[in-house]
C-alpha cells in the first residue's frame, strides 16, 4: 500500500480555503486513506504545528481544532507516528535539512521504505530530492 508522510501545510490546506487546488488534492488523499488505498503517516510534531497555526494565525478555537484532529485521526488509513530515530534525524538536521520539523518528516519518510512526503512546500520538495527522498506535490 502506498504510504504518504503528511506535512503540516497539507493539513492546513485541507481545513482552510487558502489554496483550493491543494485542498482538492489533499481531499483526494484523505478519501483514499478512508478507503484504505493509502496510508497517511503523521508525525506527532505535525499535529503540534497544526494546532499552533490554526490557533495563532487562523484564530480557530481549541474546541474546533480538537474536532478537526479527532476527525483526521479517525480516518482508517491514518497512523500517528510518536517515535523518531534521533540518530537518523541528526544525520539530516541541520546541515541537510535546516528546519527541524521538516527533518522529522524526512526521517519518518526514510524509515518507511517507498514512502513519499505530501507537501506544498517547494523548498522542502527540493531538499527531499537532494537527500534522495520522494514527494507528492500538493
Amino acid at each position: 500500500m502506498r504510504a504518504l508522510v503528511i506535512d503540516t501545510n497539507a493539513l492546513i490546506s485541507f481545513v482552510t480555503d487558502r489554496n483550493l487546488d491543494q485542498q482538492r488534492r489533499i481531499a483526494t488523499i484523505f478519501s483514499d486513506a478512508a478507503q484504505l488505498k493509502v496510508t497517511i503517516l503523521c508525525p506527532q510534531n505535525v499535529l503540534t504545528e497544526f494546532v499552533y497555526v490554526l490557533e495563532k494565525i487562523y484564530k480557530q478555537s481549541k474546541s474546533q481544532i480538537r474536532s478537526m484532529i479527532a476527525d483526521f485521526i479517525a480516518l482508517p488509513g491514518v497512523q500517528i507516528i510518536h517515535t523518531v530515530d534521533f540518530e537518523a534525524l541528526l544525520e539530516f538536521w541541520p546541515d541537510k535539512i535546516a528546519d527541524f520539523g521538516d527533518a522529522i518528516i524526512a526521517v519518518v519518510c526514510k524509515a518507511k521504505k517507498g514512502a513519499e512526503v505530501a507537501t506544498s512546500d517547494e523548498r522542502f520538495i527540493r531538499t527531499l530530492q537532494i537527500v534522495g527522498l520522494n514527494s507528492v506535490r500538493l
